[in-house]
């Protein structure tokens, strides 16, 4: 398909370039037959789902095309995108990892993509159990957008249980997929569904994974891609962290905090971003009396998020939140073993 519109220069006139022209580039006969006689009825599914409010149907030479999928090998030649396109080119972070993660892996998911998103990052991921919906979460706590790369038709949500999330996920991202409404959940789909993760993405961070999982299916595309490959070092002892242990032997950046990240991508994309310039930043303002409550039960000595919440009385997410800003500002500092104090020139 890519070869035809680079050949003809658009989709319209690929279809009327007519048998001749087909042949002598070669096409097989099952593909023209398919373009004189196209399936009607998938072509009507597909209209009536892009009729519908926040349904965009984004194609090869879209001005809404992201440049940073297309630069892939195999960018898919059109996009379902639910939600605002918009924020399909934005800079984006890649975060993936176990299905069925330990509960400090999903709260560090949750923490990376809180600051990503607090950076001026759209944070995205593949809306699958445990880690990507700890990224999508955290991301939305912080106020900034999420893509959620799906392997299903777009009117479809998998898992079922997502289907909340998925909604939100549209409110303040973007629901993405190459698959036609219709599609099933099918096995095949989910890798091929992974290399747009890691297309869309400046970088991929790989946050506990097996040995074979699928979230070393996305850090190899990232690889392929000419994309930043990040891990997350966990205990020996946790099969876990074998994959993201592999990657870094292989050469992927070793995260061990937030501002890791921004360290990784590119030192300009720090330099560009202003705390008071982002979505978290401005819910900050609206919430300065936590934040004093917060600060002051921190004091100077070392303390965990846990017994912030434990003497404030805010909910453990809302604490790694407003920690993640206060780090962000200078106004604290992390410690090793989780711990968090302010700085003496806070």
């Amino acid at each position: 398909m890519r070869k035809l519109i680079d050949h003809f220069g658009s989709a319209d006139n690929v279809v009327s370039a007519g048998r001749k022209q087909w042949t002598a580039l070669g096409m097989r006969g099952s593909l023209m037959r398919a373009l004189e006689k196209p399936d009607k009825s998938r072509l009507k599914d597909d209209l009536e789902w892009a009729a519908e409010p926040g349904h965009h149907l984004i194609g090869w030479g879209c001005p809404e095309y992201p440049p940073q999928l297309a630069a892939i090998s195999t960018p898919p030649p059109i996009l379902y995108v639910t939600g605002d396109p918009n924020h399909l080119l934005t800079p984006q972070l890649a975060i993936v990892g176990s299905r069925n993660p330990t509960p400090g892996g999903r709260e560090l998911a949750g923490e990376f993509a809180a600051f990503a998103a607090g950076a001026g990052l759209g944070v995205t991921s593949g809306l699958a159990l445990g880690i990507d919906a700890a990224a999508h979460a955290g991301a939305l706590e912080a106020g900034g957008p999420t893509i959620a790369v799906t392997a299903t038709g777009p009117d479809r949500v998998y898992p079922k249980r997502h289907h909340d999330l998925a909604m939100r996920i549209a409110e303040q991202g973007a629901l993405v997929t190459e698959f036609a409404p219709g599609t099933p959940p099918l096995p095949a789909h989910f890798p091929r569904r992974n290399r747009i993760i890691s297309g869309l993405s400046r970088g991929t961070l790989v946050v506990e994974a097996a040995p074979k999982s699928g979230s070393l299916i996305t850090a190899g595309y990232a690889a392929d891609q000419g994309r930043e490959v990040m891990a997350v070092p966990g205990s020996v002892r946790s099969p876990l962290s074998r994959g993201c242990h592999a990657l870094i032997r292989d050469g992927a950046s070793l995260i061990e905090q937030p501002s890791d990240i921004l360290a990784t991508l590119d030192a300009p994309l720090a330099l560009e971003f202003e705390p008071g310039d982002s979505p978290a930043a401005e819910q900050a303002e609206e919430t300065d009396g936590e934040y004093d409550l917060l600060l002051d039960a921190l004091g100077f000595n070392p303390v965990t998020a846990d017994t912030l919440a434990a003497r404030t009385g805010l909910t453990s997410q809302a604490v790694s939140s407003m920690l993640l800003m206060l780090e962000l500002k200078g106004t604290i500092e992390a410690l090793a073993g989780g711990r968090y104090a302010r700085r003496r020139n806070g």
